[in-house]
C-alpha cells in the first residue's frame, strides 16, 4: 500500500514538474513588428477602443490585441479614428484566448 502511495506521488510530482515546464516555455517574450490600429474604430472588433497590432505573417495578416490600457496609453491616439501607425515593434508575451492572439507588451517602440 506504502509503495503504491509513494508511485502515486512520484508520478503526481513528474507531471507537475513536466506541467510547469511546459508553462515557462509558453511564456517567452517575443518581438513582434506591424501596423497599430484601433480595435473599435479601424476593425470594428471590439466594443470600445483599443490597440490592435497587425502583422504580416506569409501570406495573411495577424492581428495581435495588446493588453494594455487601452485609450490610456500614449501611442492610442495615434490610431484612434481609423488611422494606422506602421513600423511599431512590440515587445511581449504572446497568449491565444478563443481563437484572438494577445500580446502583454513590455515595451512599445514606434517610429520617431
Amino acid at each position: 500500500m506504502i509503495r503504491s502511495t509513494l508511485a502515486a506521488v512520484a508520478v503526481a510530482a513528474g507531471l507537475w514538474a513536466f506541467g510547469a515546464m511546459a508553462t515557462a516555455e509558453d511564456k517567452k517574450e517575443v518581438k513582434l513588428t506591424g501596423t497599430l490600429v484601433c480595435g473599435k474604430c479601424g476593425l470594428k472588433e471590439t466594443p470600445k477602443c483599443s490597440n490592435v497590432l497587425q502583422v504580416k505573417e506569409g501570406d495573411k495578416t495577424v492581428n495581435y490585441f495588446l493588453d494594455d490600457k487601452g485609450t490610456g496609453e500614449d501611442y492610442h491616439e495615434g490610431v484612434c479614428g481609423g488611422e494606422k501607425v506602421a513600423g511599431v515593434t512590440v515587445t511581449g508575451v504572446v497568449t491565444e484566448k478563443d481563437g484572438k492572439k494577445y500580446v502583454k507588451p513590455t515595451k512599445v517602440e514606434t517610429k520617431k
